[in-house]
């Protein structure tokens, strides 16, 4: 039997008909039918909690646990569990995000969503998708760095995109089915985080209020079509255009002034769907600016900033809301991962989902009613005394809101726990979260709040005052392992990690933690008391979550490797790994049981190349101005105090600094556009001049201090 073009297209499109098609070749034994339509996977798209064969969503399952019941791999047999194949990636800088694997086929997404179909017996590459964000994202690639995760419906796999778009790609052919524009080409709005597949439908938010006026929605598309169904807003609009809906209007009573000149609440990593409820739970972020003096004058809880929101999964109707932190002012955001269980609680089992969001406290909240049933600190935290279990809402310590000075707060806006996802074991009961230790200085002195207006750039809209033109040093924060027990609401046991910024978790029945480090090892523990087991270095940083899987019988462990992302803008303290953005390894590493692949020898880590500049004179005014334009607009890629952290070039070493002609035309010009140098064509020559006098100083300074000079 021969399937033409059309008849493979109608294979594609309908679920029945492949059914009925793999029965016949099962009848006849033809295997090479089979092996045909082995990459058109008929499968629920997060499959049974009990099916370990597939990982189709980004937490591998509905409950987004990243839990695996496989057992092959365990804590006995780790010791033989070796690399089966590795591939690196050409041409990205950026290598977080979670795999997924379907049927024998590993999908993997790399910096502006670029997507790569492996096979994962052999390795072998089967096809590339580019969006070609590049091209067409303009401004918006001014922030972030492209994306987290993945979805998966039946035949396709979907995606967002750094400008917008949400678009379905053949899971066979790499092929581009359909792709719907989600928010303004033109705004702030931007898409890095994995859609949420679930009953047919897509669900995609967005980030952005971390740069502008954004109000934040998610929406829901139909996943054969893209066809929008229904779209809710985190914030309340202009009530003079009236509200659209009854949710949005009882949020307008929370906040003062004329807030729909500002907003925020983007939803841009968190979603869940919840089959016993036939729910969505969303996680928002923070407001747009951050300080609420800004955007609410007179105070408020400002909803539906910093929440958890239950939604009806087919309406996007309003169910219940939890507020993790009303009134936000810090950029204690609510959208780390959101994990549903069944616990038993003082003799009772409760039906809750779990969250540790960026303000140091871990959430154990009631599914049903969207009440909480406890929250206990899982770092130092000095914003909050404690959260009060009866109103839910936190006792916060006197000048938490910086309204009489500064104010040193534990966690900092980096937050105890950020998108790097945790992961739930039901067997051991314990909950593993990437937790990071590290501080903020909050302060509005010197900013009018009553004339505040959003500005180019990124720090000028926060409405707090900082210096991330300066360095971090390395002793700035500190992370570990954590495995929390959330009906004690206590740890079970703690391992440091080198470094602050980690990757994310994955646990499986075989006893088994994995976890990704800034340092290039990839390390499994036992989840029964952190013990490491096994070890793998590879030779590049990692920071996204592995997943595991089983195909033809065989366990099998991938994760991608590429130190990038928010951590990467530390300065010295991301630096201290030497991870080089031009040189380290982007890499996909599949591992197996008694796998045999070996990496190539690692690249030598080499001390900073500074730029030989011999024409430099310093310019103490232009520097200082240089370095407020380099805190605005620089720092979140090429890292805090010019000291890149792995996610871009470290421009200390650019040639392009000696040459004015140069400079402009790949900072003004966007000279480097398609490799992801954002334009700032609103840079005044006086500006860029400065910028450039900033970096060559910084550069002097290197070679001073032994750095070798390159020509």
């Amino acid at each position: 039997m021969r399937f033409d073009g059309r008849a493979r297209c109608l294979i594609r499109r309908n679920l029945d008909v492949i059914k009925t098609l793999r029965g016949v070749a099962l009848a006849l034994g033809m295997l090479s039918g089979i092996g045909a339509l082995r990459a058109i996977p008929i499968v629920d798209p997060q499959g049974s909690p009990a099916d370990g064969n597939n990982w189709a969503g980004f937490g591998r399952t509905y409950d987004e646990q990243h839990y695996s019941p496989l057992t092959e791999i365990n804590s006995n047999s780790i010791s033989r569990l070796g690399l089966a194949w590795w591939f690196d990636i050409p041409g990205v800088s950026l290598a977080v995000a979670t795999p997924l694997q379907v049927e024998g086929v590993l999908y993997v997404a790399t910096g502006y969503s670029v997507i790569r179909a492996f096979e994962v017996a052999t390795g072998r590459l089967l096809w590339t998708y580019d969006p070609q964000v590049a091209k067409v994202a303009g401004e918006k690639l001014r922030v972030a760095w492209g994306i987290r995760g993945l979805g998966f419906w039946h035949d396709r796999v979907i995606v967002g995109t750094h400008d917008g778009r949400l678009i379905a790609i053949s899971a066979a052919t790499g092929r581009l089915l359909w792709s719907v524009m989600t928010t303004g080409t033109h705004d702030q709005r931007y898409i890095t985080g994995p859609p949420l597949v679930f009953k047919d439908k897509v669900l995609i938010g967005h980030a952005g209020a971390d740069v502008g006026p954004v109000r934040g929605y998610v929406t829901a598309y139909d996943a054969a079509s893209g066809r929008r169904l229904w779209r809710f807003y985190t914030v309340p609009g202009d009530p003079s255009k009236g509200f659209e809906s009854n949710a949005m209007r009882m949020a307008a009573r929370t906040w003062t002034g004329q807030w729909w000149k500002y907003g925020g609440g983007t939803v841009w990593n968190a979603m869940t769907y919840d089959p016993e409820f036939d729910r969505v739970y969303i996680g928002t972020g923070n407001g747009a600016p951050w300080n609420r003096r800004i955007r609410s004058p007179r105070g408020g809880d400002n909803l539906f900033l910093c929440s958890i929101v239950a939604l009806d999964a087919d309406s996007g109707r309003y169910v219940w809301h939890y507020q993790v932190n009303p009134g936000e002012t810090w950029d204690y955001t609510a959208t780390m991962d959101i994990e549903l269980a069944t616990l038993q609680i003082d003799g009772k089992r409760r039906r809750v989902l779990m969250q540790a969001p960026k303000n140091g406290f871990f959430y154990v909240i009631d599914r049903d009613s969207g009440k909480l049933i406890s929250a206990e600190k899982i770092a130092d935290v000095n914003w909050a005394e404690r959260i009060d279990v009866s109103s839910g809402r936190p006792v916060e310590t006197a000048n938490a809101r910086y309204s009489t000075g500064p104010f040193l707060m534990w966690p900092g806006g980096g937050g105890a726990h950020s998108w790097p996802p945790m992961s739930f074991n039901p067997g051991s009961g314990l909950v593993y979260i990437p937790a990071m230790e590290m501080p903020g200085m909050y302060s509005d002195v010197g900013i009018d709040l009553a004339h505040w207006k959003f500005q180019p750039g990124m720090i000028p809209n926060l409405g707090v005052q900082m210096n991330l033109a300066g360095d971090f040093p390395k002793d700035a924060g500190s992370s570990s392992l954590l495995a929390w027990n959330p009906v004690t609401q206590r740890a079970a046991w703690r391992v440091p990690l080198p470094g602050v910024w980690n990757g994310g978790t994955a646990t499986t029945a075989g006893n088994l933690v994995f976890e990704g480090r800034a340092d290039g090892k990839f390390v499994a523990y036992a989840a029964d008391t952190g013990e490491p087991l096994w070890s793998f270095d590879a030779q590049a940083g990692i920071v996204g979550a592995p997943i595991t899987y089983s195909f033809r019988g065989h366990q099998y462990v991938s994760v991608l490797a590429g130190y990038g992302a928010s951590g990467a803008a530390f300065g010295s303290l991301a630096a201290q790994f030497g991870w080089d953005a031009r040189a380290q390894p982007r890499r996909v590493l599949t591992f197996a049981l008694d796998g045999g692949a070996k990496l190539p020898p690692p690249i030598p880590r080499r001390a900073r190349v500074a730029t030989n500049d011999p024409t430099f004179a310093a310019n103490t005014s232009a520097e200082e101005r240089g370095g407020v334009v380099y805190g605005n607009h620089c720092f979140i890629c090429h890292g805090a105090g010019v000291v890149a952290g792995g996610a871009a070039p470290d421009l200390r070493e650019s040639g392009s600094i000696v040459s004015s002609e140069a400079f402009m035309a790949i900072v003004r010009g966007g000279a480097l556009l398609e490799k992801g140098m954002p334009r700032f064509q609103e840079l005044s020559d006086v500006e860029l001049e400065g910028l450039r006098n900033y970096l060559r100083q910084k550069a002097k300074m290197l070679r001073e201090n032994g750095a070798v000079a390159q020509p």
